[in-house]
């Protein structure tokens, strides 16, 4: 019987995204950071979500290919439009916004949701491939 509870458990836990760079965000209890290389590498299994301003998210620093613009002012009136089953990581310019949606996020309910770690300033600096 043990042997079942175990082997229940390690199914379950591993039935969510395993993100190898995970590192705890400085500002916000909860929150987790993602290395972007590691966003890149999983995004067809991710809902990528860009709160920046809309001349931000087409602007000089371009955003994730993939990624979908939900504003950060819009995301309490918006939230219905995002998966709970799926993982999400929030992007902004330098990841402290993207750290603030995925606290709001957590507070509602979402348990697979992460913070790209640098925003598009480190994505860029890793000379990642960008769209807009």
């Amino acid at each position: 019987m043990r042997y079942s509870y175990l082997v229940l458990q390690q199914t379950c836990y591993s039935a969510g995204m395993k993100f190898a760079s995970l590192e705890d965000n400085f500002n916000y209890d909860g929150v987790q950071d993602v290395d972007p290389r590691e966003v890149l590498e999983k995004s067809a299994d991710l809902v990528l979500i860009d709160v920046r301003q809309p001349e931000e998210y087409v602007g000089e620093l371009g955003h994730v290919p993939g990624s979908q613009l939900i504003v950060l002012d819009t995301l309490p009136d918006r939230i219905s439009e995002l998966p709970k089953n799926k993982p999400v990581v929030l992007i902004c310019r330098s990841g402290a916004r993207s750290a603030r949606a995925t606290a709001f996020l957590k507070n509602q309910g979402f348990a697979e949701v992460y913070n790209m770690k640098g925003g598009m300033l480190m994505w860029n600096e890793l000379r990642l491939k960008t769209e807009g």
